[in-house]
């Protein structure tokens, strides 16, 4: 279709559940209000991000996709005639669980998930404990607006995962995404931790040619201060909007996806491509072991 307007939700949470599912809804209907035809939602929104401590109480948060939330974001996206990408911790079996996105199209059809794929354990984000890694490899969702690829927050980091999304077609690449400051932490460490992850996504939208959408939480939990700073770079990497980093924020943007073609076509990065070279990187390093 072209031009496509997407709605960023970046927000705070609490331990209540079903109030964080009826705020993300009642900002939904917000960004639809002002035009959003695809909305996307924040990693984990319906809860606090719990993956702070090792808690096994924290698994009975998780529940099947699709299932009762996706439920819920499906009657309001053929409500309201919008796309939804929602991230939930999902129970796929006992003991097995993942940190998975939904996509709801835009007449509530359930269009199908994309399960993270690269999973951190750091300080504060010990997400191995919770989370099985992705096994479905890397999706697009051919919605009523555009071809999306949908990615999760750790895969930020990762220009592999872009890269096969892209080549699958995507149009967009939408990031959920919940990441912060630690409270402990200087404004000079913050400033190189919040610019570092802005310019590897920048680059993804370069080296593909494709819009790319970040969409983080913002709020204080635990002594983690959630940085917020949501943005969409366009496919030269140029940012054409940032949210603040300390408030909740609804943003709608238009998109003209078939800039693509365009920046494709002047820095012909698919085109020089030489696949014939690129099997070493299927190994962990190049150390001969």
């Amino acid at each position: 279709m072209g031009k496509v307007k997407v709605g960023l939700v970046q927000m705070s949470c609490t331990a209540n559940k079903q109030e964080n599912l009826d705020k993300a809804i009642a900002k939904v209907r917000e960004a639809a209000a002002q035009g959003a035809q695809i909305v996307c939602l924040q990693e984990l929104f319906t809860s606090l991000y719990f993956c702070d401590v090792e808690d096994y109480d924290n698994f009975k948060l998780a529940e099947p996709i699709p299932g009762p939330s996706t439920d819920a974001l499906s009657a309001v996206a053929a409500e309201l005639g919008v796309v939804i990408i929602g991230s939930l911790f999902e129970k796929r079996a006992q003991g097995v669980y993942h940190n998975t996105t939904a996509v709801l199209d835009a007449d509530g059809t359930y269009l199908g998930k994309y399960r993270k794929m690269h999973i951190p354990d750091d300080p504060g984000f010990y997400e191995k404990f919770y989370f099985t890694p992705g096994d479905l490899g890397y999706k697009v969702f051919k919605t009523k607006f555009a071809t999306i690829g949908v990615l999760i927050c750790w895969d930020q980091w990762y220009p592999e995962a872009a890269r096969i999304t892209a080549l699958m077609g995507a149009e967009i690449l939408f990031y959920p995404t919940a990441i912060g400051w630690a409270s402990s932490q200087d404004d000079i460490t913050n400033t190189e931790q919040y610019n570092a992850w802005q310019t590897i996504q920048r680059s993804h939208a370069i080296a593909n040619g494709v819009h790319v959408v970040s969409v983080n939480r913002s709020g204080e939990e635990a002594g983690l201060h959630f940085w917020g700073g949501s943005f969409v770079s366009n496919p030269f990497g140029t940012v054409m909007y940032q949210a603040p980093h300390h408030e909740e924020d609804i943003k709608v943007l238009e998109l003209d996806t078939d800039k693509s073609d365009y920046y494709r076509s002047h820095w012909p990065f698919l085109r020089d491509r030489r696949i014939d070279s690129y099997q070493p990187i299927t190994k962990r390093l190049l150390d001969n072991d």
